[in-house]
């Protein structure tokens, strides 16, 4: 059973949808031994336009974008991004301990990182 798995199926490749007035980013997964990196692209975020939860295991990703406003006097001939913000769940395994999800925000990347519990993650044991 793989410890953060999508809610939505679709291929890497294909550009992000429109969802119930959100655009679902796209994101990567690695896996390392003590727990998981995800990567969203979240281009025209901000951090303080960031909400990460978590909610009867599944974590919750809101990027409200700014608005980009046309000066005054200038008229918008051409238009290709979309106001929309972008929102996108995924359920946690029990082996991902949530109390220490940490969260950071780089150039439009948004960069999480999932620990793993304790009970999980791979040990030395000692022979004596």
């Amino acid at each position: 059973m793989p410890a953060l798995a999508k809610t939505e199926e679709r291929p890497v490749v294909e550009q992000p949808q429109r969802r119930q007035g959100f655009f679902c980013p796209p994101a990567n997964i690695h896996e390392t031994q003590d727990g998981f990196w995800l990567e969203l692209e979240m281009p025209g975020v901000r951090k303080d336009g960031l909400e990460v939860s978590v909610e009867n295991g599944e974590l919750v990703i809101v990027g409200h974008r700014g608005g980009f406003q046309v000066p005054e006097g200038w008229e918008l001939v051409y238009r290709e991004s979309r106001p929309l913000d972008y929102r996108r769940t995924f359920d946690l395994d029990p082996s991902i301990d949530t109390t220490k999800i940490t969260a950071r925000m780089e150039e439009g990347l948004l960069k999480l990182f999932l620990p793993k519990t304790e009970e999980v993650r791979p040990r030395k044991i000692k022979v004596i």
